[in-house]
């Protein structure tokens, strides 16, 4: 029997059970009982079968997994570019089909507006009529009907109304009435504009349909522009024509203004209050302005009473609400005009007109509209927002004179 090394005594010595084995069993029992995870000692096993270096296997499978990875990528992405292109190629189909119901005048755009009209959705059609008087120089739009408006409300509806005008000059804007939850206004109404023959054949004519809303902006649905040197004047035009996107060439808006008005007749108390005004025109040279805002009453054509905000440095959206309380009766409430006019306050040089709007006898489409509203609910305020006109606009159209003759006091007895 060979003899016993000093490990081997040791481990026999310290077993219960003499066990007439090898000592090369006792080692190889050690090496089993050590701790493996069951998953790891079999990826170990199917390694061990393969006939190659453990680091070059691990290598392959690394490289493999990583082309794996960029085939998903890449199959992924050509899905989403096929999914996209269906999706255009459908709204396409589905404005062509759209676009080709009604006829349109044949007029030329203006060089200036040759990136004007790309309209990608469906806005309505109009219908209008064109008229020029020779002898009086005068030239009646007629703004009949409109179908198939874009609805601009939450309600799958909208309040249209139609507003006029003339291009270069725009000395005088028409309105239309407001027509409620409609798509298919029917207006009947016309309107006259004095303009020679010779400014007429350099002139374009402007008809924008707009969504009415009493306490935001109104917006846009689209507009139509007819260069009027195209037009054989023999004879009334009438025709319908398609809406187009708004033209971004022309000057922009000059801001909107929020006020609120109350009558009450028992007290003869007129009360105006200036709410707040958005998106001025900025007037000083850092781009911002310094509004206030002038309230006048003009009674028969001629400058009555007169009263001024406060002023509002740097801000293109001042926030005022001031009232301002006028005594008048009523019988002279049906002769009055009230103009609000928005400058821009200046140190130095002279104050600037930003904007004006009128209401009263004399106003027509929204600010009438503001005004009869005010008349028909005594004793409660009215607010709305409005869009300022050019200054020009509105003296030419008020054509007011002096003030109004005060009349001579009482000799003292």
């Amino acid at each position: 029997m060979p003899a016993l090394t000093s490990d081997s005594t040791y481990e026999l010595a310290n077993a219960t059970t003499a066990w007439p084995f090898p000592v090369t069993y006792l080692t190889t029992d050690i090496y089993t009982n050590t701790t493996l995870n069951p998953i790891q000692a079999s990826i170990n096993d199917f390694l061990d079968k393969i006939p190659m270096p453990r680091w070059l296997t691990v290598v392959l499978f690394v490289i493999g997994g990583v082309i794996i990875l960029i085939l998903i990528i890449c199959i992924c992405v050509k899905c989403c570019r096929k999914s996209k292109t269906k999706k255009e190629k459908k709204e396409k189909i589905n404005l062509k089909g759209v676009s080709g119901g009604s006829t349109t005048a044949l007029v030329q755009p203006d060089v200036a507006d040759l990136n004007y009209g790309s309209s990608k959705k469906y806005r309505g059609k109009l219908l209008y009529s064109l008229e020029y008087n020779t002898t009086q120089s005068e030239l009646t739009v007629g703004i009949k009907q409109a179908d198939s408006l874009k609805a601009m409300d939450l309600g799958g509806s909208s309040d249209p109304y139609v507003k006029v005008y003339i291009c270069p000059e725009k000395d005088k804007t028409c309105e239309t009435k407001v027509l409620k939850n409609t798509l298919t206004p029917v207006f009947n109404e016309q309107f006259t504009f004095q303009i020679t023959k010779d400014s007429l054949m350099q002139s374009t004519v402007v008809m924008q349909v707009y969504d009415f809303n009493r306490f935001s902006k109104h917006n846009i649905i689209g507009e139509i522009r007819l260069q009027l040197e195209n037009f054989d004047w023999k004879s009334i035009i009438e025709e319908w024509q398609d809406l187009s996107e708004p033209s971004k060439h022309e000057e922009g808006n000059l801001g909107e203004i929020c006020f609120s008005l109350r009558y009450v007749p028992t007290a003869n108390k007129l009360t105006v209050v200036i709410l707040e005004a958005k998106n001025l025109k900025p007037m000083d040279i850092g781009g911002s302005s310094d509004p206030y805002v002038k309230v006048q009453l003009t009674l028969d054509k001629r400058k009555w009473k007169k009263r001024k905000t406060s002023v509002k440095k740097k801000t293109l959206a001042p926030y005022f609400n001031e009232s301002f309380t006028f005594t008048v009766t009523f019988e002279q409430i049906q002769r009055v005009n009230l103009v609000i006019a928005v400058w821009d306050y200046d140190t130095v040089s002279r104050n600037d007109a930003i904007g004006k709007i009128y209401l009263g006898c004399d106003a027509s489409g929204n600010q009438l509209r503001h005004w009869a509203d005010m008349l028909s609910n005594p004793r409660r305020p009215v607010a709305q927002w409005h869009s300022l006109l050019s200054t020009k606009q509105v003296n030419s159209t008020l054509n007011l004179k002096r003030k109004v003759p005060m009349p001579p006091k009482m000799p003292f007895k």
